[in-house]
């Protein structure tokens, strides 16, 4: 299946696999697919499937021991809190998401520790896939850091027959490249989008689209 450039203003699927099993999906809007990567906005309100245990407790409800023998179906809910951008660089294990406050002012950024995206087209409808490797880093407007979900990572790291993440130096090692950049106030920690807005004439979808659980993108 070939990939085109995905188009601004197109709504496409962000979703999160473990291994083939869908954990997460999202609908967000395109703002911009080019060489340096995809960014899309998810709104306040966006139709979200996401994975919870039967008793509507999510991964982070519970122990880690838990969860992995828990029945686990795909549940209808809603983006929560304030809209967020999110941007994938090309080639990278990670993603960076801006966040706003109610009234607009940025907040900070977020840098979620992932495997590569993986963008896919088809007639009837786009995304990008991408396994979430619970690692991640909160970066304050002034560039100060902090490590996020330590204690989440280093428990389900004692699972290595359900975990999904293999080589966990491979993700520190990614998160300390991040942090690098952010030290040194490089792109995209320069400011670049703090100021952005979504397009008011983007309509909020009311309902996932149907294909939203199609296999994952390799």
């Amino acid at each position: 299946m070939a990939i085109h450039r995905l188009t601004p203003g197109q709504l496409i699927l962000s979703r999160q696999f473990i291994g083939d099993r869908i954990t997460c999906a999202r609908i967000a809007h395109v703002v911009a697919h080019d060489d340096a990567g995809l960014r899309i906005w998810i709104a306040t309100g966006n139709p979200v499937m996401a994975w919870a245990s039967s008793d509507g407790r999510g991964i982070r409800d519970m122990p880690f021991a838990e969860w992995v023998s828990a029945t686990r179906p795909m549940t209808p809910t809603r983006w929560r809190g304030t809209g967020v951008l999110m941007f994938l660089p090309t080639g990278a294990a990670h993603s960076v998401w801006w966040f706003w406050d109610v009234l607009g002012e940025f907040r900070n950024w977020y840098v979620n520790l992932e495997e590569t995206g993986v963008v896919w087209q088809d007639d009837e409808i786009a995304g990008v896939d991408t396994v979430d490797q619970d690692l991640d880093i909160v970066v304050s407007p002034d560039r100060s850091w902090e490590w996020k979900d330590v204690d989440e990572f280093t428990e389900r790291l004692a699972f290595p027959d359900h975990y999904w993440v293999h080589d966990e130096a491979a993700v520190w090692a990614e998160g300390r490249r991040v942090i690098a950049r952010v030290e040194e106030g490089a792109f995209p920690f320069d400011g670049t989008w703090v100021g952005w807005r979504p397009d008011p004439a983007w309509e909020q979808p009311s309902q996932m689209p149907s294909g939203w659980n199609r296999p994952r993108a390799c």
